[in-house]
């Protein structure tokens, strides 16, 4: 029988690197954002890991493959607008990942080879708790702020919802407690909870949540804290940020003890352990009582317990070297796969979607799993009327693992995907070295496409439009109030306060906040249109390139291709997008509306005395925010980078700065304070 662990899931890289690696960056990146910023996970945490893996050694495998875009060199995503932003003072990186117990093993010889050591070092055993990191900052004993992980250097403020768990203590129960401690655990909702709100969800008619994971997450973002109030969410402590007190923990262990002394809730289902086989049997005693247990897991944390060793172990790009996350496998079951239907994503990806004989598996009845795209089908060879396997792993949207060949019927049907979008009727299309076919329309005529486009043109990085997010969004397509962006600034009083839970206030709120988005900078707008594979950095090289936004419009692929960051596949895009008259119309409207930005110096006039230098920010400086220093270099030619690599040419480094700094000293690159990068762009 087909082994469905493996099914025919790709082993090895195609024979094109740099479309792969270009491929699995895409893909990932779109996971991020659906898990982190979304809460809404479209891939499982298995086939996501194997994603990011393939990834991470194809570009170890292949250096020159490695980009400053690759979500290796990130954590996460970015934090939604609607809360204000945290800027974390020690970041809250993620760890890497044993599937397999040969690779928990590898991971232990390298601490081995590391220290010099076999046997004495003790390793602490943690469950990994399926749930909300966040970070809950202590200042003599009060609970002043708590905040998400979010992209794991800047998070949301969600302090007015975590008070309201009634296991977080306001007030550490010690008579001398810490000057400043920053406690580091997960949000979770337990089963039982879960069940109930579901219920509660059932009977109002409301949407069910996915899972305690998806639960614990929304209700601790919500906007208004009454709500989280009643979800009955509760915390796990399991790390340390920020400390400042003259007793410091040694270990790990004696830290979770500490904790517990000060009221701060841990899990006791925890173990100290030495050496591989300890740590395998840990992991089957737990694994045997997981379905057990009142909240969910998905496996087990190890790190070294010995605080002074995690620090001569250090970091290695976006990981500690001193922790790892031993996951369980995933849950499959066999069912039959009815039809295959395609839907239609915010950025106009079409995904198949699998309908099925409803299984029961992990907790819930499924009737739909993801199949990803064309190619994937193509390759695990999966067929209308097939038996297949479903797998759920971590209790995320579940996907068709393979086809069961030897009970396939004369009578299944390949797949062959729709010409047309079925929201919209455009065609659908499949770009040279992409595996993601998409529909034309794009979000003026899709309506699938139209809430993410929106969604984008009135995000912080675009238009700013505070107040403006991903609720009243839907409420304003939904009810067809608006259909392009330009229909925002048409928005009345009258029109905003008949939308549910606006009131006059609110109304008013975001009318000025549409009325202050207005004046902006050419690179802002640019970015807000949505053009495929125009990021914020192109967008900026377009901007300072052309004049206004008629020539903008009216570029050669030429012109386009003499413009820094823009290649032959980001030019393309941006001729397809303005060669359609709806989009030149929209940028028309938006002008006709108010928007306006004050005119800058062109390239090749002023001072670019830092052209073709890299800068990476990081820690907080003195004076200048990052905005404020990011600006200051681009405008002297200079490019700011989020990470370190062998091609970054300075390092500009304030207070608190992390792991970039580390990284830096490692490859020897020049640090900068902030008074010698402001020293280094005034220079003519």
């Amino acid at each position: 029988m087909l082994n469905p662990l493996l099914g025919n899931a790709m082993n090895s890289v195609e024979d094109d690197p740099s479309s792969r690696a270009k491929y699995l960056r895409t893909e990932v990146n779109r996971h991020d954002y659906s898990y982190h910023v979304l809460d809404n996970p479209t891939i499982s945490d298995f086939e996501y890991d194997k994603l990011f893996y393939e990834l991470k050694k194809l570009e170890i495998e292949h250096p020159d493959l490695r980009t400053l875009d690759s979500p290796t060199r990130r954590v996460g995503g970015a934090p939604l607008a609607e809360f204000s932003q945290v800027k974390h003072k020690i970041p809250m990186l993620s760890l890497g990942k044993a599937q397999t117990n040969d690779q928990l093993k590898n991971w232990v010889k390298g601490i081995q080879k590391e220290l010099g050591d076999t046997e004495s070092f003790q390793i602490a055993a943690d469950l990994k708790f399926d749930g909300l990191a966040v970070n809950l900052r202590y200042e003599d004993g009060i609970l002043v702020q708590a905040s998400t992980r979010g992209d794991g250097e800047t998070g949301e403020d969600v302090t007015e919802n975590i008070r309201t768990i009634r296991t977080i203590p306001l007030q550490l129960g010690l008579l001398f407690p810490p000057k400043i401690l920053e406690v580091r655990g997960e949000v979770v909702m337990f089963k039982e909870d879960f069940e109930r709100l579901n219920q509660k969800q059932r009977k109002s008619k409301s949407k069910e949540f996915v899972n305690p994971r998806n639960a614990a997450a929304g209700s601790l973002r919500l906007l208004d804290s009454k709500i989280t109030a009643q979800r009955n969410l509760k915390f796990f402590a399991y790390g340390v940020g920020s400390i400042e007190d003259e007793y410091v923990p040694k270990t790990h262990d004696e830290l979770l003890r500490w904790y517990k002394e000060m009221r701060i809730p841990v899990c006791d289902k925890r173990k100290v352990v030495n050496g591989v086989l300890a740590l395998l049997n840990y992991y089957k005693e737990i694994e045997s009582v997981r379905d057990d247990l009142d909240f969910e897991i998905d496996g087990l944390v190890y790190k070294l317990n010995d605080f002074s060793l995690q620090r001569q172990l250090g970091y290695r790009d976006r990981e500690p070297r001193f922790a790892i996350a031993h996951k369980f496998p995933a849950e499959i079951i066999e069912t039959v796969l009815l039809d295959i239907e395609v839907q239609v994503g915010r950025t106009g990806a079409i995904t198949p979607v699998a309908r099925l004989v409803p299984v029961f598996v992990g907790g819930v009845t499924l009737t739909n799993a993801t199949l990803h795209n064309e190619e994937e089908i193509q390759r695990k060879d999966i067929r209308l009327g097939d038996a297949v396997f479903v797998r759920r792993a971590g209790d995320v949207i579940p996907e068709v693992v393979a086809s069961i060949l030897e009970k396939r019927s004369a009578d299944s049907r390949p797949f062959v995907m729709p010409l047309q979008c079925p929201v919209c009727g455009s065609t659908i299309v499949k770009p040279e070295g992409e595996a993601i076919a998409r529909c034309s329309g794009g979000w003026i005529k899709c309506v699938a496409q139209r809430k993410g486009g929106l969604f984008h043109f009135a995000s912080r990085k675009a238009m700013n439009i505070d107040g403006v997010g991903e609720q009243l969004i839907d409420q304003l397509v939904d009810k067809q109030v608006v259909t392009t962006a330009a229909d925002l600034y048409k928005l009345g009083l009258t029109s905003l306060v008949a939308l549910d839970r606006m009131a006059d206030k609110s109304a008013q709120n975001i009318l000025a906040a549409l009325e202050v988005s207005k004046e902006t900078s050419f690179a802002r707008f640019i970015y807000a249109l949505g053009i495929r594979h125009v990021g914020e950095s192109t967008a900026k090289d377009l901007a300072t390139t052309f004049a206004n936004a008629d020539a903008l419009i009216a570029a050669t692929e030429e012109q386009l291709l003499a413009v820094s960051d823009v290649g032959p596949v980001v030019a393309k895009s941006i001729l397809a997008f303005f060669a359609d008259s709806l989009n030149v119309e929209l940028v028309q409207q938006l002008l006709a509306s108010g928007i306006h930005w004050p005119v800058v110096e062109q390239k090749g006039g002023g001072s670019q005395h830092l052209l073709g230098s890299t800068f990476v920010l990081t820690g907080t400086l003195p004076s200048l925010s990052r905005d404020q220093a990011s600006a200051m270099i681009e405008s002297a030619g200079g490019k700011v980078a989020g990470s370190v690599s062998k091609k970054t040419s300075y390092v500009v480094a304030g207070d608190d700065a992390g792991s970039k700094l580390v990284k830096a000293q490692e490859l020897g690159i020049p640090l900068l304070t902030e008074a010698e990068l402001l020293q280094l762009c005034s220079r003519n």
